[in-house]
């Protein structure tokens, strides 16, 4: 029992270490783009559905970018609720806001994706600056975006915006947003390599070439997708453009749910498109409960059975698991409470990727904003009760 304890508290500290060093590379190269004026008109692109809640904050914020030129065009999709009103009486006092009805949404496709289509027709600028519609714009935000794509070169640009989380529903689920990209996407390589598999972006915030997006067809390439972050990029870098990663917490900043039930179906409706795969989610269960709950169960055992030498290594797992953490934590201006939570929100996060590949005669189906779609064959969007 002994030997068994030393051998898991060597593996656990290994895969504590393998996040820790390749966030300490990405935190040290990974920084907020400086605005540089520009002349060159960016096009804000928000898709809306029975956004009630946060439309008027988010387009205000738009409307308030400063150090570049900005159109903000909201697409209204068939909400139900005040959101085309609201943003229909901001459009009378300033020109440079407009709201458009978003085309019944044929089948094949998935709401976000023919909501963005028919933005990005609309739009006139020369970048296309696609946010969600709970996304706050700093005022530079846009201006940082485009600065940075002109530097750069990348025809596609991303980040996570600040996470807002106020319940403790929230403080489980959504900090591995930004936990999952520095620590396990080595951003070095995905700068050096043009490969379609390290693309990343955050659906979020997506800035965008026009050019580029007409070349590749844009969201209209991957219409059955839920999962931009992922798809978006690895079609542009499948056709030779080049995508980057910025630290998007000083540009913008996104309050995604609200509670514990809202986190769960947001993060299941994209798992399919992300870990929950038969070949992807074991590996990433040994990554992940390895590194960052197993050391604690490993450290339980062996301080009950003094197996003194297991007891310091599973130690240093741990205090390195919750150091990466919290190193992330303080970079991208999370709540510092989220820290000792963390095996709590990685368990969680494996339950959901878990629920969703094997809850019986659901796989493969997503439902969202009250549509119900099947994930990777024809979608179907069905209407959903509520």
């Amino acid at each position: 029992m002994t030997l068994t304890l030393l051998v898991l508290a060597i593996i656990t500290l290994a895969l504590a270490l393998l996040p820790a060093g390749l966030a300490a590379v990405n935190l040290a190269i990974l920084r907020s783009p400086e605005p540089t004026p520009s002349d060159g008109l960016v096009s804000i692109l928000i898709p809306a559905r029975n956004e009630v809640a946060v439309i008027e904050g988010t387009v205000r914020a738009a409307l308030a970018s400063r150090g570049v030129p900005v159109e903000v065009i909201v697409g209204d999709d068939h909400s139900s609720d005040e959101t085309a009103a609201i943003v229909g009486r901001i459009a009378r006092t300033d020109p440079r806001l407009r709201l458009i009805a978003v085309p019944a949404l044929p089948e094949g496709w998935t709401g976000k994706n023919h909501a963005c289509v028919a933005l990005a027709e609309a739009a006139r600028g020369e970048r296309l600056l696609f946010l969600d519609a709970d996304v706050t714009l700093a005022p530079d935000g846009a201006a940082a975006l485009a600065a940075h794509a002109v530097q750069s070169g990348a025809d596609l640009v991303s980040g996570v915006p600040r996470q807002v989380m106020e319940t403790l529903g929230e403080r489980l689920t959504v900090p591995m947003i930004d936990f999952l990209m520095l620590g396990y996407l080595p951003i070095a390589l995905m700068r050096a390599s043009p490969r379609p598999s390290l693309g990343a972006a955050c659906g979020q915030m997506i800035l965008i070439a026009r050019a580029a997006y007409r070349r590749t067809g844009g969201h209209g390439a991957i219409r059955t997708s839920l999962h931009d972050g992922v798809r978006l990029p690895r079609l542009f870098r499948e056709q030779g453009f080049h995508t980057d990663l910025v630290a998007g917490h000083a540009l913008a900043a996104c309050r995604m749910y609200r509670d514990f039930a809202q986190s769960w179906a947001g993060f299941s409706k994209n798992a399919h498109e992300g870990m929950a795969t038969p070949a992807s989610l074991p590996v990433w269960t040994v990554l992940l409960f390895g590194g960052h709950i197993l050391p604690w169960l490993v450290l339980a055992a062996a301080l009950a059975l003094g197996a003194g030498t297991a007891a310091v290594l599973a130690a240093a797992a741990v205090i390195v698991s919750l150091a990466t953490r919290a190193a992330i934590t303080l970079r991208v201006a999370e709540p510092f409470a989220t820290i000792l939570l963390h095996p709590a929100t990685v368990g969680t996060a494996l339950a959901i990727q878990w629920n969703v590949l094997l809850r019986p005669g659901r796989a493969g189906r997503a439902v969202w904003k009250g549509r119900s779609y099947t994930v990777g064959g024809p979608a179907k969007p069905r209407q959903e009760p509520g």
